[in-house]
């Protein structure tokens, strides 16, 4: 009665028996109730965008909060709280941005009277604008004492910018008169030669 399984197995597999109606699709939904799929989440990208942007965001408030320059606010000076007798200011100041314009003018105006070629033709010239010249400045203390006096307004300050560009236009016509009147000295002076 020893039978070879194998060829037990391969007489049943050669006689194919019919598998009853619906038995694989009931097959299907068994395994399915015993051993779901897990699908992906559909907002898995999401998830993802939305992380990103919590640690980008962290990171940008991070550098903000702990960067070691602490950027300097423009402040303009509270007269209030000052005593009005104890301390002066000027243009320069009230913010850093008013005294980088303050130090502009003034060190243009002072390059242009130090390029100044004065001679015994152009004297008179040069001495008319130098009285201009001492005109504004006498309005610019003026001013500053109203600046002090009244405290900063968008009046005062845009007239304190407004002379110190006076006095520079006013050196520039002056150089550009004096080259008038070289250029003029020396055609003539080509002209008694010729």
């Amino acid at each position: 009665m020893a039978q070879d399984l194998r060829e037990l197995f391969k007489e049943e597999k050669e006689k194919k028996q019919p598998m009853k109606k619906g038995h694989e699709e009931r097959f299907l939904n068994r395994l399915d109730k015993e051993l779901p799929i897990q699908r992906k989440s559909t907002f898995y990208f999401i998830k993802i965008a939305a992380s990103i942007l919590v640690l980008f965001s962290l990171g940008i408030y991070a550098y903000i909060n702990f960067n070691d320059e602490v950027p300097q606010p423009s402040v303009i000076v509270d007269k209030g709280t000052e005593n009005k007798g104890s301390q002066e200011y000027s243009l320069g100041d009230l913010s850093p941005d008013l005294k980088k314009i303050e130090n502009y003018y003034v060190a243009n105006i002072n390059l242009e009277l130090s390029r100044l070629e004065v001679s015994d033709e152009n004297k008179a010239l040069v001495d008319d604008f130098m009285s201009r010249l001492s005109e504004l400045d006498k309005e610019y203390q003026r001013l500053n004492i109203e600046l002090n006096e009244i405290g900063p307004n968008d009046q005062t300050i845009n007239a304190l910018i407004k002379n110190l560009q006076l006095r520079l236009q006013l050196l520039q016509k002056l150089k550009l008169k004096l080259d008038q009147l070289k250029s003029s000295e020396n055609e003539q002076v080509t002209l008694q030669s010729i």
